[in-house]
């Protein structure tokens, strides 16, 4: 009982702290101050270090010494050659998805986009949290249902790295994107896993091209 309480706290950290680097509180570079974040969090030591723990396994802190930890920045070189990797696994994992993904799913996530969609053209944008929970729930059902937990686990770490990046740096891609997963969302619902395959490889070729026109605008 007590290793299943400790388990759950450390995973509540683990998520109130990725809460934290993904909506900027704890931007890219920070230190991590063990007893700050401690009190800031209302948890004893122990499961924030577990927490700690995971999120450095996750490549989400960096160990720069014995007793310090620091936010991953991530750089445009490693944001591209996460986004490469990215680009073969979860065409992979649109394949191994295709028609398997349940309906009621999809016809949840493709309501959410549409609905963002229509509220952005109204002129009420998305939180930042909005636009990162369809988009898991789009990312995340393609490769839960893959059938290959190995492969689950690293489009999953490759996401939350990258997502570090661009949900504060590419909000002009907002409105194409939605459309992207809409073309993912129809692929996904078919038996063609060669257009599922494709439908990740043009969204993931997109964002890279933006952050290309952004680098030479």
């Amino acid at each position: 009982m007590q290793v299943q309480l400790d388990r759950r706290l450390s995973e509540q950290a683990y998520d109130r702290i990725m809460e934290l680097v993904l909506d900027g509180s704890l931007p890219a570079g920070t230190v991590i101050q063990e007893r700050r974040l401690a009190a800031e969090l209302g948890m004893s030591r122990t499961p924030l270090r577990d927490a700690l723990l995971m999120l450095e396994g996750d490549g989400i802190v960096v160990r720069e010494g014995p007793r310090l930890l620091r936010v991953m920045t991530m750089d445009i070189t490693r944001y591209m050659e996460n986004l490469a990797l990215r680009r073969l696994l979860e065409a992979e994992a649109a394949r191994l998805s295709t028609g398997r993904v349940p309906a009621e799913r999809l016809d949840r996530i493709e309501a959410q986009l549409r609905s963002m969609l229509q509220a952005h053209a109204d002129g009420n944008p998305a939180t930042r949290a909005e636009i990162r929970a369809v988009d898991e729930d789009l990312h995340g059902a393609m490769s839960e249902v893959a059938g290959n937990r190995q492969l689950s686990a690293i489009v999953h770490n490759l996401r939350l790295q990258t997502q570090i990046f661009d949900l504060k740096n590419l909000p002009e891609r907002f409105a194409d994107t939605c459309r992207e997963h809409l073309e993912i969302v129809e692929a996904l619902r078919g038996t063609d896993k060669t257009a599922a395959e494709a439908a990740v490889c043009r969204h993931l070729d997109a964002v890279r091209q933006s952050i290309i026109e952004r680098l030479i605008g």
